[in-house]
């Protein structure tokens, strides 16, 4: 949205708030009132937020906007600190971080909770502000590698956004000795003339032990690697057979043939399916584990459950967010076993549509524990053995292939992104050390479970949309119009272009899927396709639906995993506090009292999760490159800096090399074109050209792996 078109809009609201007849609204009421069309949405948000800051407008805890007293709102945040001494300020609902130079930060440490105010002057594009007041320290607890002088130790920070070592005098220090890797408990903060201070209070072992590099991450992100024995004790005495009296009031759908379809490793299997077809309508159902039915609302369960917010996938483990007790026992949709369920009964047009659906409570009985190797050898390979082993299964395999590529259709047809990155599967031998790197194959039965899993989290949530009932939504907004103008502007040296819709803010799904149909199969698609998703901002969790940019939908949710994901969990109460005629008001009420800070945290935990789990794949992969020192490996120019150039091999693995390697000339760096020219020999670099290195080394501490070329 461009200022002026800004400016009139809030004038617009504080016109409308200021007026008699006005009654509080939510930002849903308001847009609806405003007839803001769904992409104006992120605009609108933007916009109230605004008025918040300045004063304009305040809200209620309900959510409802109300006349502000003309004060200048709080500006609080999150501190994200750089090794280089300067940090950024993450503040919720705005769309840019704000920069916060080095003589700014007031001695904020990374994580911490900060007020800050907006500096009238600046250096870059980028909003700047000052730290005011330090609110509440982020991070008590920090892992490093203790080094030991005479008369007292210090902690170099495994996390590059600590700045400085933490001092740790010698009485503090645990017995711990040089290459120890410890966790440290911060007792000082330091400032701007003195250093942290802590003291030594684990020592994982040494920084060279098998197991010690991942159990340092699970200690940095603080993941709860057990589970309290409240938790434990109740999760055993839930591990039962499923009894008639569970049954009781549910539809019983053991008679309808269906199967799980997962990983071979897999073993919490939450989500089954089946496919008929009657005429030329499809029926799919897709049933989800009930777990509810075995973790009751503030249960002692539920209380760690929602502390974790999600299952965390490291290289070498998973750190579930229930015990196992439940997530393979009761709670999983074992082959052979009678289970309840939650399931979403579709049929479904030739055309993708679904024109009829019913969310019931369910008992299933799964007939078949498929894997996607085996579905695949089915439909893709036609491999004769194992169709035969499961002839009476393959009709149905061969319809869902058939409704997975009309749902598939439909959705790329309304502007559906579908990002095919590879990603790796690291593996490791019994001492944890990385023996191979593999792609994950994305394949016919991967694509028929997600575009199913899809169809049945955008069905429940426009079910719950239209119902007015608290939710929780899974929203991703419209990109950045500054990322998507700099995308646009790059994209033209290769004579492609992105068609907005008015001005230069706006831009349709459609547009970045069609980019991403141009690209296909040229020498530049990894690169365009790679600053495209960097183009894009993070979904997470909402209680208003704002519709799901990625996905060009206006409802969707997160339905489908209740075993690993806690917003699907609450999703799942709701949906049967509703089937059961108890969505009273007083429980909408604290329904809505509730799910924001459900929301917010289960994002945190997300981002959480997400990047441990890069964290711990960086580290093997450096380890893995530290055996190959010397290796050629062609590559992919992946990203360009004024330092260096990042390099992707075929195996997902990244390392740079530094602009000092680039030997023979000055080589400088055009950031508007993303290119590393010599100024002697006019040799450049561009994103996404192929080039021939060599593993030169790398550094544990930094999880960095540096290439020389190989030409």
């Amino acid at each position: 949205m461009n200022s002026k078109l800004s400016e009139k809009r809030k004038k617009t609201i504080l016109e409308l708030v200021d007026s008699e007849f006005y009654v509080p609204m939510k930002e849903k009421e308001l847009a609806i009132f405003l007839q803001a069309a769904p992409q104006e949405r992120a605009d609108l948000k933007r916009v109230l937020q605004e008025l918040l800051e300045e004063g304009g407008l305040q809200i209620t805890k309900r959510g409802r906007y109300l006349k502000g007293e003309g004060k200048k709102a709080q500006l609080v945040g999150t501190f994200i600190g750089n090794a280089r001494g300067f940090g950024f300020v993450e503040i919720a609902q705005r769309a840019q971080d704000l920069f916060i130079p080095q003589d700014c930060t007031a001695g904020a440490f990374h994580m911490d909770k900060v007020e800050v105010e907006l500096l009238k002057e600046q250096q870059g594009k980028r909003q700047e502000a000052r730290v005011v007041k330090i609110l509440e320290h982020g991070i008590t607890r920090i892992v490093g590698v203790f080094e030991k002088s005479r008369t007292f130790g210090f902690v170099i920070p495994d996390n590059d956004k600590l700045g400085a070592d933490i001092f740790v005098p010698l009485e503090r220090s645990k017995g711990a000795v040089d290459g120890h890797k410890v966790v440290v408990e911060l007792t000082d903060y330091g400032d701007g003339r003195h250093k942290p201070e802590g003291k030594v209070v684990e020592i994982l072992g040494h920084v060279n032990d098998p197991g010690v590099d991942i159990l340092s991450v699970v200690r940095s992100y603080d993941l709860p690697m057990e589970f309290p024995e409240k938790v434990l004790g109740q999760a055993q005495r839930l591990n039962r057979d499923v009894s008639q009296a569970d049954m009781e009031g549910r539809r019983d759908l053991r008679g309808i043939r269906m199967v799980t379809i997962d990983g071979e490793d897999a073993k919490d299997l939450d989500d089954a399916v089946h496919v008929t077809k009657e005429g030329e309508n499809y029926h799919l159902g897709v049933h989800i584990a009930d777990v509810t039915n075995y973790v009751q609302g503030n249960s002692a369960l539920d209380r760690e459950a929602l502390k974790r917010g999600t299952s965390v996938y490291l290289v070498d483990r998973v750190i579930p967010m229930l015990p196992h007790a439940l997530s393979n026992g009761i709670c999983s949709l074992n082959q052979g076993a009678d289970r309840l369920a939650l399931s979403c009964l579709m049929t479904i047009s030739p055309e993708g549509k679904v024109i009829n659906y019913e969310i019931v409570e369910s008992v299933i009985h799964v007939d078949r524990r498929m894997t996607y190797t085996a579905v695949k050898k089915i439909l893709e390979d036609e491999d004769e053995e194992t169709i035969r082993e499961y002839g009476e299964l393959v009709p149905m395999f061969r319809l869902m292939r058939e409704l997975s590529h009309i749902l598939r259709q439909r959705r790329k047809k309304r502007g559906s992104i579908d990002f095919d990155f590879p990603e790796s599967k690291i593996l490791l031998d019994e001492r944890g050390v990385p023996v191979a790197i593999k792609p994950y194959e994305r394949n016919t039965a991967t694509r028929i479970i997600e575009d199913f899993m899809l169809l049945a989290n955008e069905t429940v949530a426009q079910h719950f949309y239209w119902l007015d009932l608290p939710f929780v939504y899974r929203t991703h907004e419209s990109p950045d119009p500054e990322k998507i103008l700099k995308l646009g502007t790059f994209i033209n040296n290769f004579g492609y272009h992105i068609k907005r819709k008015t001005g230069d803010s706006e831009i349709h799904p459609k547009e970045i899927q069609k980019l991403l149909g141009r690209i296909e199969g040229t020498d530049e698609e990894a690169l365009i396709a790679r600053l495209t998703l960097r183009s894009m901002k993070q979904a997470k969790y909402t209680v208003n639906c704002t519709g799901h940019f990625g996905l060009a939908c206006d409802y969707y949710c997160h339905f489908t995993s209740p075993i690993r994901r806690y917003p699907d969990l609450q999703i799942h109460r709701i949906i049967k506090d509703q089937l059961r005629g108890r969505m009273s008001e007083e429980k909408a009420a604290r329904y809505r009292e509730i799910l924001p800070e459900v929301a917010k945290h289960s994002s945190e935990m997300e981002r959480r999760a997400d990047e441990a789990e890069r964290e711990t794949e960086k580290q093997k992969k450096v380890q893995y490159m530290e055996e190959r020192i010397g290796n050629i490996y062609e590559g992919v120019i992946s990203g360009i800096t004024a330092w260096g150039i990042y390099v992707e091999l075929p195996n997902t693995v990244e390392g740079m090399i530094h602009v000092s390697k680039l030997e023979g000339d000055y080589f400088y760096y055009r950031e508007e074109t993303y290119e590393m020219t010599g100024r002697d020999t006019g040799r450049t670099f561009k994103l996404g050209e192929k080039v021939r290195i060599a593993v030169n080394g790398v550094d544990r501490m930094s999880k960095t792996i540096d290439f020389v070329l190989a030409d």
